[in-house]
């Protein structure tokens, strides 16, 4: 039966002292700690604004609002640098990808364009050497070096629309 108890009183109380019982005798456990409770009505006290302590207030508030903006702003900003950044290696590899499979387009338009490889193609199909006279170029045929040609109509015609 070693178990810890308090001890209180009809006068003061003991706080803070846990007293251990051994064989029904109790055991000193130091000096307690003994305290009058006292009502204390402070109802009636008015309390005096300090005008100092409060412009140290609003000043330190102030000062401490600009400085909390700044920190965001800046941490906004860093943020915003890190997703063009990353935004930048996107599309930096988006051209790289792009540029790649051009270079295999073009490989393959080579391939498809060569004319051993068009030849047998149409020596299978059936097809003959052409007659002199009988192949018309279309790609820079009128020495425009790629450049765009207008249209023009040689002829006219009116057409009466019936009311």
């Amino acid at each position: 039966m070693a178990a810890a108890q308090a001890i209180s009183f009809n006068g003061p109380a003991i706080t803070g002292q846990y007293v251990p019982i051994v064989n029904g005798r109790r055991m000193a456990a130091g000096i307690p700690e003994v305290y009058i409770a006292k009502e204390i009505d402070n109802t009636r006290l008015v309390k005096v604004t300090d005008q100092k302590r409060r412009r140290e207030i609003y000043l330190f508030s102030a000062v401490m609002s600009v400085v909390c903006t700044l920190m965001m702003l800046y941490v906004w900003q860093h943020f915003t640098s890190i997703q063009y950044g990353y935004r930048i290696e996107d599309q930096k590899a988006s051209v790289e990808r792009l540029q790649e499979e051009n270079r295999a387009l073009k490989l393959e338009e080579a391939s498809l364009r060569d004319p051993e490889r068009i030849d047998v193609l149409a020596r299978r199909m059936g097809f003959a050497m052409p007659q002199v006279g009988q192949v018309q170029r279309l790609d820079n045929a009128s020495g425009d070096q790629g450049k765009g040609v207008m249209a023009r109509a040689s002829e006219f015609a009116v057409v009466a629309v019936a009311q």
